[in-house]
C-alpha cells in the first residue's frame, strides 16, 4: 500500500474522541501535519497533547459560519490536502416518535456538517496537487437499522452526495470516498449499550452481544480498523478509488 506524500495537511472533524482521533492519531504517524476540529477543546487539546493531532479548532459543523471560520484559520497555517469528514451524531427513536427536530438535528451535524466542511476546503484543494475527501458514514447508510430511521436516512444522504461529489470531481486530482463502519467501540456506540440496558434491563456484556449480532464476525469493530481504511484512501495507492462506500463492519454488507 502506497503512502502518503510527504508535509501534507490533514483535517479530521470530531477528532478530538473516538473514531476521529484514531484516524488523526494514524495520519500522524504516517507523517501528516494534522488539525482536529471539534465542539469540546479539552478533548482536542488532550489528543493534541498526547501527540495524536498537532493543532485544534473549536467548531460544530452544523454551524457553518463556525466550521468555515474554524477550517479557515487551519488552512491560514497550511492549505488542506485531505479532509476527513467525521464529525457525527446518532440519536435512536421509533419512527413514531422521531419528529421533525430529530431528523434536522440528526441532518444538520451527519450531513450538512459534511457539506459544510467539504465547501469551506473544496476551492483551495482543487489548486492543490493533492486531494482527498474521505466522508465517515456508517452502515445505516448501506442498510436500515429498525428505530434510527433519521439517523439512517442522514447516512443514506452523506453517500448519496459522495457519490455525486466523486463525479464532479473525477477530471480533478481529487477523490471523494465514504467509509461506513458497523458498530464499533466507542463512545457513541457506549450510549447506545447504557440506552439499551436502561430499556431492556440488561446487563452491559448481554448489551455488547446485542451490537455485536449484527457484525459476523461477532464483536464491535476497533477505531483503528477504521482508521486504517481511511489511511489507505488518503493514500497515493489509492488514486484510483473515488465515488465508494466501503463497509468496514466484519461482512455484515
Amino acid at each position: 500500500m502506497s503512502g502518503l506524500p510527504r508535509s501534507l495537511h490533514a483535517l479530521v472533524t470530531g477528532g478530538g474522541r473516538g473514531i476521529g482521533r484514531a484516524i488523526a492519531a494514524e495520519l500522524v504517524r504516517s507523517g501528516a501535519s494534522v488539525t482536529v476540529i471539534g465542539r469540546q477543546l479539552g478533548a482536542l487539546h488532550e489528543a493534541v497533547a498526547a501527540g495524536e493531532a498537532h493543532f485544534a479548532e473549536v467548531a460544530d459543523v452544523a454551524d457553518q459560519a463556525a466550521i468555515t471560520d474554524a477550517i479557515a484559520k487551519a488552512a491560514a497555517r497550511q492549505p488542506i490536502d485531505i479532509l476527513v469528514a467525521n464529525a457525527g451524531m446518532a440519536e435512536s427513536a421509533p419512527f413514531a416518535k422521531s419528529d421533525a427536530a430529530l431528523f434536522r438535528r440528526m441532518m444538520d451535524i451527519n450531513l450538512m456538517g459534511v457539506v459544510h466542511s467539504v465547501q469551506a476546503v473544496l476551492p483551495s484543494m482543487k489548486e492543490r496537487p493533492y486531494g482527498r475527501i474521505v466522508a465517515i458514514a456508517s452502515t445505516a447508510g448501506l442498510k436500515g437499522y429498525a428505530y434510527v430511521s433519521a439517523y439512517s436516512a442522514a447516512k443514506h444522504a452523506v453517500i448519496g452526495l459522495v457519490r455525486s461529489l466523486a463525479l464532479e470531481l473525477a477530471n480533478t486530482r481529487i477523490t471523494v470516498n465514504a467509509v461506513c463502519p458497523g458498530f464499533t467501540d466507542t463512545d457513541l456506540v457506549a450510549g447506545s449499550i447504557d440506552n439499551i440496558m436502561k430499556k431492556t434491563g440488561r446487563c452491559r456484556e448481554q448489551a455488547v452481544r446485542e451490537l455485536s449480532k449484527h457484525n459476523p464476525q461477532g464483536r464491535l469493530v476497533a477505531p483503528k480498523e477504521v482508521a486504517d481504511a481511511v489511511l489507505w484512501l488518503s493514500g497515493e495507492g489509492a488514486s484510483a478509488i473515488t465515488g465508494q462506500a466501503i463497509a468496514v463492519a466484519g461482512g455484515e454488507i
